[in-house]
């Protein structure tokens, strides 16, 4: 535990709509937990939600988790794009298709980082409901760098379509 504290703390978005997402976000809530001296802090609740774009595909379930972790922002970008190859995930290009898994890396400590490959805040982030209520959920005080508490960015998405999954129907199809 020592110097966990120092470690940053990172939210990483996961979601999924191929095969059986419930248990693909929960496999890949282990496999966060099983990065290199990385501690999974808290996960939020699973929620269905509609998905975006104008491909008809089924519904996404969403979540976000909580880390601790020293590893840094690039390197945290190569591992949960190996987590999203391990569980099938096949970068075709398309944006916003159906996919197995998704893992964004939605904050990195109070970092802004502007990269090619990577932005964090993830650009998304303020206009995403399947995002901000996870986040709520298990972080309710947090301070989005450069848009402040998280708490003010909710009414912006308020009329999104987003519910609690339930985790006794099967989740294919449609």
């Amino acid at each position: 535990m020592g110097r966990d504290h120092l470690m940053p703390k990172a939210y990483i978005g996961v979601g999924g709509n191929l095969g059986d997402p419930i248990a693909t976000v929960r496999s890949a809530f282990a496999a966060l937990a099983g990065l290199p001296e990385t501690t999974l802090l808290s996960t939020s609740m699973l929620y269905r939600t509609s998905p975006l774009g104008p491909i008809r595909q089924p519904d996404f379930i969403n979540a976000v988790a909580a880390i601790r972790t020293p590893l840094a922002p690039l390197a945290l970008l190569s591992w949960l794009q190996s987590i999203e190859h391990q569980h099938g995930r096949i970068r075709d290009g398309a944006r916003w298709g159906p996919r197995t898994l998704d893992l964004d890396l939605l904050l990195y400590g109070d970092s802004r980082i502007v990269e090619d490959t990577l932005m964090v805040p993830h650009p998304g982030l303020c206009q995403r409901a399947f995002v901000l209520y996870p986040l709520y959920e298990i972080a309710p005080d947090l301070e989005i760098p450069g848009h402040g508490p998280l708490v003010r960015l909710l009414p912006a998405v308020a009329g999104q379509r987003i519910a609690v999954a339930n985790l006794q129907q099967g989740t294919s199809g449609s």
